[in-house]
């Protein structure tokens, strides 16, 4: 799998895997260090090789990584892809929790490091105002609607793709971004949902 290509889910059993802090701050570095031995990831992170080594043991058991290339004694991993696409199997209650208890992790650890960036800053570069913006949006939408809102999000990115693993693709004055959507329907309302 190219690594800009978008690792799909839908099993609980790895929706609950990546659902712990550290997993997601290892796929996170894998993100943007390409590749990170175990005891690389603990100089990062903090935490102990042998902890890491059990994350990233972990998130390759469920598809998340694999194995780079060797190097000399040191035997890196990368992840399969840096776009995941993790929904809940409809059918399955098991899957539809475990999409919910990841989603409201990944959502307190998005918004709690990007209130953390905004909050520190104390100026904005010249001309980059306009490319710093907190958007939130109420709406009335069908479930078609919704789905084809969240495809055009998804849609965004696609120009970017490649410029990850390739800092030649990127134009001069390319910085890293971040995007964070969700389209969340009034589950209250829904027919058929059960709280």
């Amino acid at each position: 799998m190219n690594r800009d290509d978008v690792f799909t889910t839908t099993d609980p059993e790895a929706l609950r895997a990546l659902a712990h802090p550290v997993r997601i701050e290892l796929l996170d570095l894998l993100d943007a260090e390409g590749e990170l031995t175990a005891s690389r990831a603990a100089e990062l992170t903090g935490q102990t090789v042998g902890n890491c080594s059990f994350h990233l043991r972990t998130l390759a058991r469920y598809g998340y990584i694999e194995r780079g290339e060797r190097q000399g004694t040191a035997w890196p991993w990368r992840s399969v892809s840096r776009n995941r696409e993790l929904r809940a199997d409809e059918s399955d209650p098991d899957s539809v929790r475990a999409v919910g208890a990841l989603a409201a992790m990944t959502l307190r650890r998005e918004a709690e490091s990007m209130a953390a960036e905004l909050a520190a800053a104390t100026s904005v570069a010249q001309g980059w105002a306009e490319a710093v913006v907190v958007n939130r949006s109420t709406f009335w939408a069908t479930r078609e609607e919704m789905a084809d809102l969240v495809r055009r999000v998804r849609e965004l990115t696609d120009p970017f793709t490649g410029r990850g693993d390739d800092p030649s693709a990127r134009p001069a004055g390319a910085v890293r971004g971040r995007l964070l959507g969700v389209v969340l329907p009034d589950l209250d309302v829904v027919p058929g949902v059960e709280r």
